[in-house]
Parts: structure tokens; C-alpha cells; sequence
């Protein structure tokens, strides 16, 4: 705990003192929305989509390349790449190895013959397997991996506290991931299973809603689990990728009553109509600041014109006073939070410029309160936690160029959590 601000503070006793040397010295950051797990497990996956690939011949070359004697997972596929690929094509391009790669909207799966035998599931025949991450955790086993190294980059770029935003995950889920996150604070999201035990216990965070436009559920039966999570306290939250979705959601909200902590996961395409119900109910919205220029060849062929300037909005949001925060969503994003903030203040020409963001407000949506990203951002001050970054930089310096800066010193609880002048990680 902070719990004296002043110039010119002498240590007490054994107090460890740090000169931060004319550096900005924050609240630690919070990553508003990540997939911990898949982001682990991403790291010892191989590449293939954009950046890293972007033909279909490197993808081959990727494969063939792939480390390792047996199966060979791949991640972040978009047809940009080599088209709608499937078993056929992967039989032809890939080594005699069993193959999956996950696209990256997280929802497909596509595999080759090798594998598709090996998951002896009623898959479909050209081996592109939507939304089946449950059936392929039966057939291969669930071995968690590891999230020390995940833990470590986090706590090296500042950040203190992670929202998992998981869907599926239930209280054990939770529990589990929560004594392998280290000392990083955590907020997890999961299904219905979770809304009995939700009062009382900080580790749960809103039920996650995670439709689809091709089969939005009907508005009264989404309507009836919202009112249900509400009952026991427990906010919602809401998948949202295409203005479909998010009507929907903006639409069953109204319907049963929107609560504080209600929230929008990504809110990539909003319109100012969308906006403007936003503000009247005071439903914030979670959004990736980096997805706009992480994505940008693919946006730039595959979004119409018309909607080029509703797609990942976020100074429109603020006009429109929405509350605005921010989460990485790795592994299907940049996990880098300062990489992210940087993108979003140089917008690129033909999507919106207008919707740039200050360095000031970039940094603030990785600043909200986990448990109300309506609120204000967290300040240091006496009586709040010392979870604290400590910048390379002093801030007139850091906004120029806000993916260059690098973190210091990293306090989660009062404690060092990280130092850069330190060979190792102390946690």
C-alpha cells in the first residue's frame, strides 16, 4: 500500500529506495483483455499469418521447418496468406507430420489427414473445424502450459493485472490459472457456471457472452442469461466484432437492465448511433488499440470503403463519452501494451485519423480499474495499492515515441516484481 507521497521522503529502516532518475513513475498497467493460456501455448506454436508470413509458400517453408518429429501447431492463419486452405491443401504443402493451425480469429481450426485421424472426431471432411477447441482438448488432453515466461514480459513491460477473458472457463478454471499467474493481479471472465459463486469473490469477473454473426442467439433468450448473471451481481460481457453483435448486445442490455461493471469486448465496428446508446446506459467499452496497423493489409482489401471509418474507433468513443479501455487480446494481438498505445496514436490515412487517441488517453485505457473500466483511470496516490511502473523515460519524452519506451522497475505489491538493470527476473 502507498502511504506517503511527499518530496524529499527519508527511507525507514531497511526500506529499499529507488532513484528513478527523472522518470515517469505510473500505476501499473492492466491488460483489459488477454487469453493467458492460448497465449502461452502460442509461444511454442509456429507462425502463419501476416506479419511473419505472407504467402503461401513461406507457409510451406514453415511447416517443413517446423522443429520437433510429431504434431505441429500453428496459429494466426489468414487467408490473405494462400487462400481458404484446408486438409487437401495441407496433404499436399505440409511434411508427413499431423498438422493443425488455428485462424487467427481464434474460432478455426484447420487440419490435415494425419491429424484429422488422430483426433477421430466427425469432423468435417475438407478438415476445417469451427469452433471445436473443446472436442480437440478431449481428444489430445489438456496439458497447461507454461505461463512464467508470459508472466515475465508482462511484468517487463509494467503491467500488474491481466483480465482473462476466456469464455469457457469455469471456477476451477479460474482457481488453477490464478496459482500460475505468479504475482500478477487477476480478473477472469467464464461461462454461467461461475454466477452462483461471483458475490464475494474477487478473482471472477463478468460472464462472458461470445456469439457470432452467421448465428446470433434470439434477443429473449440472451436476455433471460443476462438477467441471470444480474442476479447474483454479476456483470456481462459482450463479444463484439461486427455492428450486428453489438446491437444485439447494446439491444438485450437495455431489455434486462444494464448494471455496473457491463462491458464491450472489442467494439471493433461501432457506428455513432451505437455510440450514443453506449453513453445513455454508461456501458464502457474494451477495445484492442492495436489491431487497426497490426492488420492493416488485410483491412485495407477486405473492408469496404463505407465502413473503413466505423472500424476500431476510439477517440469516437470518447466524443461520444463512452468509457474507453484497453487489452492486448493475446495471443491474437501484439501483447506489447506500449506497442499498442503507440498505435494508436498515428492512425493510418483512409481509417478514421480522426479517431486517433493523445498519448495521454492511449496510456489511460491501460489504467482502468480492473473491476469498473467506467471509472477513472488509477492514480497514485496514499491508500491505493503499490503496484507501480517505473519508465526509462520522463513522459515528455515517452509520448513521442510511446513504443520505444521500456520499463525500469516494475512494484506489484509494494515488492520488485521486475528491474531492468537486473540480469533475472526476481519473481
Amino acid at each position: 500500500m502507498i502511504v506517503e507521497i511527499q518530496k524529499g521522503l527519508s527511507a525507514r529502516g531497511d526500506e529499499a529506495v529507488i532513484d528513478a532518475g527523472g522518470c515517469a513513475v505510473i500505476p501499473g498497467l492492466h491488460d483489459h483483455h488477454i487469453h493467458l493460456n492460448a497465449t502461452a501455448a502460442a509461444r511454442s506454436s509456429i507462425q502463419c499469418g501476416p506479419p511473419a508470413i505472407q504467402n503461401a509458400d513461406q507457409l510451406a517453408a514453415a511447416l517443413h521447418n517446423a522443429p520437433g518429429a510429431e504434431w505441429i501447431r500453428g496459429v494466426g492463419y489468414h487467408q490473405s496468406v494462400a487462400g481458404e486452405i484446408d486438409r487437401a491443401w495441407l496433404d499436399v504443402h505440409g511434411p508427413d507430420r499431423p498438422i493443425r493451425i488455428q485462424h487467427r480469429s481464434g474460432r478455426l481450426w484447420i487440419v490435415n489427414s494425419l491429424a484429422l485421424s488422430r483426433l477421430g472426431t466427425a469432423a468435417p471432411k475438407d478438415g476445417r473445424l469451427l469452433d471445436s477447441d473443446p472436442c480437440i482438448a478431449k481428444a489430445l488432453g489438456v496439458f497447461p502450459p507454461d505461463l512464467a515466461p508470459v508472466v515475465s514480459d508482462l511484468l517487463s513491460w509494467g503491467v500488474t493485472g491481466v483480465t482473462d477473458t476466456t469464455h469457457t472457463s469455469q471456477l476451477k478454471d479460474a482457481s488453477t490459472l490464478a496459482d500460475r499467474t505468479g504475482p500478477l493481479r487477476l480478473l477472469a471472465m467464464g461461462d454461467a457456471s461461475m454466477d452462483a459463486a461471483f458475490a464475494g469473490n474477487s478473482l471472477i469477473g463478468p460472464r462472458k457472452f461470445h456469439f457470432h454473426d452467421h448465428d446470433l442467439p434470439a434477443l429473449d433468450e440472451l436476455v433471460k442469461s443476462v438477467r441471470a448473471a444480474h442476479l447474483c451481481g454479476r456483470p456481462a460481457a459482450f463479444h463484439c466484432v461486427t455492428l450486428a453483435e453489438l446491437m444485439l448486445a447494446l439491444a438485450a442490455l437495455e431489455d434486462a437492465g444494464a448494471i455496473n461493471g457491463d462491458r464491450i469486448e472489442h467494439g471493433a465496428m461501432a457506428s455513432d448511433a451505437a455510440m450514443i446508446w453506449m453513453a445513455q446506459m454508461g456501458v464502457p467499452v474494451v477495445t484492442q488499440l492495436g489491431f487497426l496497423n497490426e492488420r492493416l493489409p488485410a483491412y485495407e482489401t477486405d473492408v469496404p470503403s463505407t465502413d473503413k471509418t466505423m472500424l476500431w474507433r476510439h477517440q469516437g468513443y470518447l466524443n461520444h463519452e463512452v468509457a474507453l479501455a484497453a487489452g492486448s487480446d493475446s495471443p491474437f494481438g501484439d501483447l506489447n501494451p506500449w506497442k499498442a498505445m503507440a498505435r494508436a496514436v498515428k492512425r493510418p490515412v483512409g481509417f478514421g485519423v480522426d479517431e486517433a487517441l493523445a498519448p495521454e488517453d492511449a496510456l489511460a485505457g491501460y489504467l482502468k480499474p480492473a473491476e469498473d473500466v467506467s471509472s477513472d483511470p488509477r492514480r497514485l496516490c496514499v491508500g491505493a495499492p503499490a503496484d507501480i511502473a517505473i519508465l526509462d523515460r520522463n513522459w515528455e519524452t515517452s509520448k513521442q515515441d510511446l513504443s520505444l519506451v521500456q520499463i525500469a522497475h516494475t512494484i506489484l505489491d509494494g515488492l520488485i516484481a521486475y528491474s531492468k538493470m537486473s540480469s533475472t527476473n526476481p519473481h
